[in-house]
């Protein structure tokens, strides 16, 4: 299993290595059979580590969660980047935002801890969010300057929508997921007939 792990920051003896990449390998395989809340301390043991052992090299479950995901998450702040090149503005957000849900949906309830990362500023995935909101951001602005995406639509809006396709997901399946985000997506296209068709029914 590729756990994309990340070269450790600082230079390590031959035995802390060890157990470096032995925590990462087992906490990505422990997170993605049950979730991004699973115990810490029962990946330290199926790691064959001491609990302290853990903690010094991941002294939070944050820190664990970036040292596996903090190269992805800057991957797709770059794709973000990149997708505003695309000749289609809208299909350049919507490409991004398939991403950023296959993104959240790695493991379960990992959409959760990444929301309250953003808000907080002591957190070690901070600065990664906020990179790929910067990126989302980019996009939205695009689609609305292009007239592609409704004149309403913010960057929150599109961040709920793939937090609760996400959360559908880890219900349901992964295509009710891609079929709520697509819906969503729809949603967020500008229309081309009146706004007035987009109103339901009062009858």
């Amino acid at each position: 299993m590729d756990t994309g792990t990340p070269a450790p920051r600082r230079r390590m003896r031959a035995d802390a290595r060890r157990n470096y990449e032995r925590l990462l390998a087992e906490a990505a395989a422990a997170f993605g059979e049950h979730g991004a809340d699973f115990s810490l301390e029962e990946i330290a043991r199926r790691a064959g580590v001491a609990n302290g052992t853990l903690y010094g090299h991941f002294p939070t479950r944050r820190a664990l969660l970036e040292a596996l995901m903090g190269d992805r998450m800057r991957t797709l702040a770059t794709t973000g980047e990149e997708l505003l090149a695309h000749p289609s503005p809208f299909d350049g957000l919507a490409a991004w935002a398939r991403a950023a849900m296959a993104h959240t949906t790695l493991y379960r309830g990992l959409g959760a801890t990444l929301m309250q990362a953003i808000e907080d500023e002591t957190s070690e995935l901070h600065t990664a969010c906020k990179a790929v909101l910067a990126a989302g951001e980019g996009l939205v602005a695009r689609a609305r300057a292009a007239g592609a995406a409704r004149p309403d639509v913010t960057a929150p809006d599109l961040y709920a929508l793939v937090n609760a396709a996400a959360w559908a997901g880890e219900q349901s399946s992964a295509l009710q997921a891609e079929r709520l985000l697509a819906f969503g997506l729809d949603g967020f296209r500008a229309s081309t007939t009146g706004a007035d068709d987009h109103m339901p029914s009062q009858r």
